[in-house]
């Protein structure tokens, strides 16, 4: 499915459109819904000038929670405009790579999502009403990359929406070190809507 500049779209494995179905039951400490951010080759090739460094480091946590989740666990994609407008006019003229079709291999997920739903967007943030239709009021808690630009830029969105969210420190991957610490007291400062917390702490029930 195509979505053009400033369209969202939840889909069942990147295939179709999908409602939100019943929460289901998971592990300990898994109320809600696991959002897996931009798991995709574009963040996640190390050729990718858009690599994220510790892409590989946190994959194995991604699908330890993923699993612990269940039925419950929402994929989003990143994808590049059909037309870039105002501001990411600029922002494609300095990544021309990027200007790929949604069903480019770049645009890929590095996982099969299977049956979840996959919302996709060509905005850094993923909260919006597709997202929303399919977590509810949530609570969330959030994984993936990049912490320092799609990730903090969905949090804040569905924090500032009421969304209680969670973020898993060690199951997001900055741009580098730096930015991924940046970012992370970023969200921090917003506490309470905001929980930084770790996947064993997620996995133990906390």
């Amino acid at each position: 499915m195509t979505h053009d500049a400033g369209t969202h779209g939840a889909v069942p494995g990147d295939a179709g459109a999908r409602a939100a179905g019943p929460p289901g039951a998971g592990a300990p400490g898994t109320a809600g819904w696991l959002v897996v951010v931009d798991l995709q080759h574009v963040f996640g090739d190390s050729a990718s000038p858009w690599a994220a460094p510790r892409f590989d480091e946190v994959l194995p946590r991604v699908r330890e929670l993923a699993a612990a989740y269940g039925p419950r666990v929402v994929w989003t994609r990143f994808v590049a405009p059909r037309v870039p407008v105002g501001a990411w006019v600029e922002y494609y003229a300095q990544f021309p790579f990027a200007l790929q079709p949604p069903d480019a291999p770049l645009y890929g997920l590095v996982e099969d999502p299977g049956a979840h739903p996959v919302v996709t967007a060509t905005t850094f943030g993923k909260w919006g009403p597709d997202l929303a239709a399919v977590v509810g009021d949530g609570p969330l808690t959030v994984v993936g990359v990049a912490t320092d630009c799609c990730v903090i830029s969905t949090v804040l969105a569905a924090a500032d929406a009421g969304v209680p969210v969670r973020v898993v420190t060690d199951a997001c991957a900055g741009s580098g070190d730096e930015d991924q610490e940046r970012a992370l007291r970023v969200m921090g400062l917003y506490a309470p809507l905001v929980e930084l917390t770790t996947s064993a702490q997620v996995l133990a029930g906390h």
